[in-house]
């Protein structure tokens, strides 16, 4: 290999981070969870409905990377399918702005084109950098979906200003909505810039030729290649595994955790805050701050920090470790999510975690049902983000709405615990 192509290796990250940083808006969706429950806002919407516009976009977003996004890629090249997951998205967005205050509009622009959109988008850049990057699955699927993290940072703090606590770096400008901007003239300019910057993106979405690989890497043989993406397997045959089903039950309980959090943080630690005597104004400013520095930061910190720590220490102990940390954390949480400090430690731990399991999980599949495959076969693992992203936040939606918080986030806690206990018999797959 060239040094020519190792430098266009890296080009495609660059790529790949630019088309994640718009396709996580989806994890921005606490930026505006204020403003549709708030009566004078025009809205009026539930907690309950706000969370289903979030599950309904999460739900799409797992389904169409599973049924079309993976095969489409496959078949046509990870370019062009990137490309139309970026003008969907956007178009979706665009939509509902245009859509006022009808909840059948939000939840048909943003939870049904925009989950398209992001469905359509994601697996192209997990799918292509496996192939350039045999030699480091771990790290680089989390560099790549670290922009799905961090992206919810910058479209979070661009509608409220780049305020972290004391430190404002952008003093004198409130964001968007002290501009005068609504919620649905933000969804409106959202729109227009993910289809963009998605398109730029796109461009970098090309697959390596034939028999590529690194230089100075020598891929395993023999039995190192059944743990190392050396055997393919097909979707038939990865589902009719005991190994997928593990992967699939512990991806559903991170989901589950991870994005009840991100759909209630700001109406949750609104209440809790409150409770304990806080000004409703500051409590909104501290959840913000939860959701839009310490969650976000940690979120996409965690895609890489995971993805080199499971380089180092395996796919399987590192699912079992986090899995264990998040469980303990959301059961914790409940109880510390009423102080200030604690809604920030339990925001950027559960954050972490969870980002976490989009760095695993791809590379799991890659490691345990071949590299070459992965573009088809994680779609399906991927699908337990789908179900998760219906039952965690409309959980939470419900339990917020009952004023039940705590059968929210411990139950939550609990199933990530079993999860961990079940992870301990992951094994390599071996063909029928």
């Amino acid at each position: 290999m060239t040094q020519q192509k190792v430098m266009n290796r890296w080009l495609v990250v660059v790529g790949a981070i630019l088309i994640q940083l718009c396709l996580g808006a989806i994890y921005a969706w606490s930026a505006f969870t204020g403003k549709l429950t708030a009566e004078a806002g025009g809205f009026g919407f539930s907690k309950t409905q706000t969370q289903v516009v979030f599950s309904l976009g999460l739900l799409t977003f797992a389904v169409v990377m599973a049924l079309f996004a993976g095969r489409w890629q496959k078949k046509s090249g990870p370019r062009v399918v990137a490309l139309i997951g970026g003008i969907v998205l956007g178009l979706g967005y665009v939509i509902a702005g245009l859509s006022g205050s009808s909840f059948w509009g939000i939840l048909f622009g943003i939870g049904l084109l925009g989950g398209a959109g992001i469905g359509l988008g994601y697996v192209c850049p997990i799918a292509t950098l496996v192939k350039w990057f045999p030699d480091k699955k771990g790290l680089i699927t989390g560099l790549a979906v670290a922009g799905f993290g961090f992206g919810a940072l910058i479209w979070i703090k661009l509608t409220t200003g780049f305020k972290f606590g004391p430190l404002d770096l952008t003093p004198g400008w409130g964001g968007l909505y002290a501009m005068g901007w609504t919620v649905t003239k933000v969804w409106i300019l959202y729109g227009i810039l993910f289809a963009v910057l998605v398109a730029i993106g796109s461009l970098f979405m090309t697959c390596p030729p034939d028999g590529f690989c690194p230089a100075g890497w020598i891929p395993p043989e023999g039995v190192a290649a059944g743990s190392a993406g050396g055997v393919d397997f097909t979707e038939r045959e990865m589902v009719s595994t005991g190994q997928f089903w593990v992967l699939f039950l512990c991806f559903f309980v991170g989901a589950t955790a991870g994005l009840m959090v991100i759909g209630v943080i700001q109406l949750f630690g609104r209440d809790a805050l409150t409770a304990r005597g806080m000004t409703a104004l500051q409590a909104n400013t501290v959840a913000g701050t939860a959701m839009g520095l310490f969650y976000a930061l940690m979120n996409g910190l965690g895609r890489i920090i995971w993805g080199k720590i499971s380089d180092g220490i395996g796919r399987k102990m590192s699912i079992i470790l986090m899995c264990l940390l998040q469980g303990i954390m959301m059961i914790v949480f409940y109880f510390i999510g009423g102080i200030e400090w604690g809604l920030y430690i339990g925001a950027a731990v559960i954050g972490f975690n969870f980002g976490g399991n989009f760095a695993l999980f791809p590379a799991a599949t890659a490691d345990y049902f071949g590299n070459r495959n992965v573009g088809t076969n994680y779609p399906w693992v991927f699908m337990a983000y789908g179900v998760g992203g219906v039952v965690g936040p409309i959980l939470g939606g419900v339990m917020g709405d009952a004023k039940a918080w705590m059968w929210a986030f411990v139950p939550a806690g609990i199933v990530c615990l079993v999860a961990a206990a079940i992870a301990l018999s992951l094994r390599a797959p071996k063909r029928a």
